[in-house]
């Protein structure tokens, strides 16, 4: 695993997937839809299975002495390490957020426990629909963002909706218990997502006749 991770990031990753990890800094823009720095990172990934199919990847993973399962894994965790990377990069910023925008954000969640709890949802989404419906097939990379952003749109919007419009006030301000539920939710949701996308894609990879 540990040689494929190595491959994938000198043979495969495109520039702008590490480039979109570090958006988090979006988070001292005023005013603006903090879900969509999240997003960002799923544009990343999306250009890495590009350019991995550019490249015909798949085709040269499948000749290396390697389980055909062992190059679903490797994309797959892959892409959390980039996930999380984005989430983790993203917390200082966050917190100077808070410390600079004395009003909170006047276009969406604000930089707190929620906005995270969002984005492992975000993630989570992501995750079920592009990994399973790209490895069903293993070239349709457009396709399978294209579906995987539906969900996105939706959380985009309501990141805007339920404190503004809605008036759902728990999702702002400072820590309170119901973000940490959310935090919580998430979280799990993402993990649960994903490991379910990781079999999934497997099953489906291991049928293609590349």
């Amino acid at each position: 695993m540990k040689a494929l991770l190595y491959k994938q990031i000198r043979l495969v990753a495109h520039p702008m997937t590490f480039v979109f990890a570090f958006f988090g800094v979006m988070f001292l823009i005023p005013g603006y839809f903090y879900s969509v720095i999240f997003f960002y990172s799923t544009l990343g990934l999306f250009f890495m299975f590009l350019n991995a199919r550019e490249q015909r990847d798949n085709d040269f993973s499948s000749l290396l002495p390697i389980k055909k399962a062992d190059i679903v894994s490797s994309g797959i965790v892959f892409c959390i390490i980039i996930e999380l990377l984005t989430v983790l990069f993203s917390i200082p910023f966050a917190l100077l957020s808070n410390m600079i925008n004395k009003n909170g954000n006047v276009g969406g969640i604000d930089a707190n426990l929620s906005i995270y709890g969002v984005a492992f949802i975000l993630y989570g989404f992501f995750n079920l629909i592009f990994f399973t419906s790209y490895y069903k097939n293993g070239y349709k990379v457009g396709t399978a963002f294209l579906k995987a952003n539906i969900p996105i749109f939706f959380i985009v919007a309501l990141d805007f909706m339920l404190p503004t419009v809605l008036g759902v006030k728990w999702l702002d301000g400072e820590y309170n218990f119901y973000q940490l539920v959310l935090l919580t939710a998430g979280f799990v949701f993402f993990v649960f997502a994903t490991f379910l996308s990781l079999i999934k894609s497997k099953k489906l990879f291991l049928r293609v006749d590349l």
